[in-house]
């Protein structure tokens, strides 16, 4: 599987440009699977329903399973994050993985630069950063630069990125 990073600072449109790059994978037939990375408290459950209470009373995970869905929803309580390997045999079978964060990890990266929105950019002193993505072509970046909308163009280099490996991101 191939597995690539979404970066950038909060507001320069990683959402947006992984929505575009899905349906361009999803349209060349390939299985495409997230992650998505945050450091804020996450509720995917309602509170009351009968899977919250399963994990109100303690259940480590719980598999809700719907007509057209399913969520698997495991408490962290004292432990650490999964690792990244732990993460992608969750997702089972997938040819892309897209991650949106991980800014600092070892993984290979697309960044999403706007210079509007005030932050330097990452690729200057990240060394994982293969392209950027942005509005126009900033000055003086030695990577790969695309447009955001030329979903086309960064499938094509996504998919020339090297598969991932275990411990290849450490």
């Amino acid at each position: 599987m191939i597995v690539c990073a979404i970066a950038g600072w909060s507001g320069a449109g990683k959402t947006t440009l992984l929505e575009k790059l899905i349906a361009a994978l999803r349209a060349r037939g390939l299985r495409v699977a997230t992650i998505k990375h945050t450091h804020h408290e996450v509720e995917v459950d309602r509170p009351g329903k009968d899977s919250w209470r399963h994990r109100a009373a303690g259940a480590e995970r719980t598999l809700l399973l719907g007509k057209n869905q399913w969520a698997l929803m495991g408490e962290r309580r004292d432990e650490a994050a999964p690792e990244l390997e732990m993460q992608l045999h969750m997702l089972g079978g997938a040819d892309v993985v897209l991650i949106e964060g991980f800014k600092r990890s070892a993984l290979p990266k697309i960044e999403v630069f706007r210079p509007e929105a005030g932050k330097p950019p990452l690729w200057t002193e990240d060394e994982t950063i293969r392209a950027v993505a942005a509005d126009s072509a900033p000055p003086d970046c030695p990577l790969p630069v695309f447009a955001l909308d030329d979903a086309a163009g960064l499938v094509d280099f996504i998919l020339q990125l090297p598969r991932y490996e275990k411990h290849a991101h450490a």
